[in-house]
C-alpha cells in the first residue's frame, strides 16, 4: 500500500509549519526557527536554526558561535548531537499523527574529523518510513542525517533512531 501524505490529516506541528510557509519567503526560516525553539527549548538556547522543513526532508543549521563551542573553537560534540537529533526529530514530528508520541531511542554519532565553521544537518525519511508512522501503532525508524561543515566536509557520521507509541488518553 502506497502512502499519500495528502490523504492524511495534518498533525498540530504540520499545521503550524504550513502557516510558517504561508509567510513571505524572507520570514519562513525565522518563523520555523522561532516555533522550533519554543517547542524544543534546548535547541532554541543553543541556536539551532530551521532552514527547511518540507515533505520528507529537513535542513537545520547551527552556527559556530561562542555558546555552542568547545575548548578548541569548533561546534561542541554535544551541540553537534543536538543538531542531528533536532533535524531528525522535527522531521519525525511533522509526520507522526497527534495520537502518537515520538521518543528518541538511539543516537549513533561517530566523530571522524574536526569541524570548521557552521554545521548544517540534512535529514530525510523514506516513503515507507512515513507510511509506517501513520499505519503502525508502535514502531521505530532510523533516520538518515548528513552533517557538513562550512568547508563541505562531513565531520560526523550520525544515525538517529526514533520510536513512537500511542499517547495515553
Amino acid at each position: 500500500m502506497s502512502h499519500n501524505p495528502a490523504s492524511t490529516k495534518p498533525n498540530k506541528l504540520q499545521r503550524i509549519v504550513s502557516k510558517c510557509y504561508s509567510l513571505p519567503a524572507a520570514l519562513q526560516s525565522f518563523a520555523l526557527t522561532t516555533v522550533f525553539g519554543r517547542v524544543i527549548k534546548f535547541a532554541g538556547t543553543a541556536g539551532v536554526e530551521v532552514l527547511e522543513l518540507k515533505g520528507s526532508r529537513s535542513v537545520l543549521r547551527l552556527k559556530n558561535r561562542k555558546k555552542a563551542q568547545n575548548h578548541i573553537g569548533s561546534v561542541h560534540a554535544a551541540a553537534t548531537g543536538l543538531l542531528a537529533e533536532s533535524a531528525t526529530g522535527f522531521l519525525v514530528g511533522i509526520h507522526l499523527p497527534d495520537s502518537k508520541l515520538p521518543l528518541l531511542k538511539q543516537m549513533q554519532i561517530d566523530y571522524v574529523k574536526r569541524s570548521t565553521g557552521d554545521l548544517t544537518a540534512v535529514a530525510s525519511l523514506t516513503d515507507a518510513q512515513v507510511t509506517a508512522m501513520h499505519t503502525d501503532d508502535k514502531g521505530e525508524v532510523t533516520v538518515a542525517v548528513t552533517i557538513t561543515d562550512s568547508t563541505g566536509i562531513e565531520p560526523v557520521n550520525a544515525n538517529m533512531t526514533w520510536a513512537w507509541i500511542p499517547k495515553k488518553r
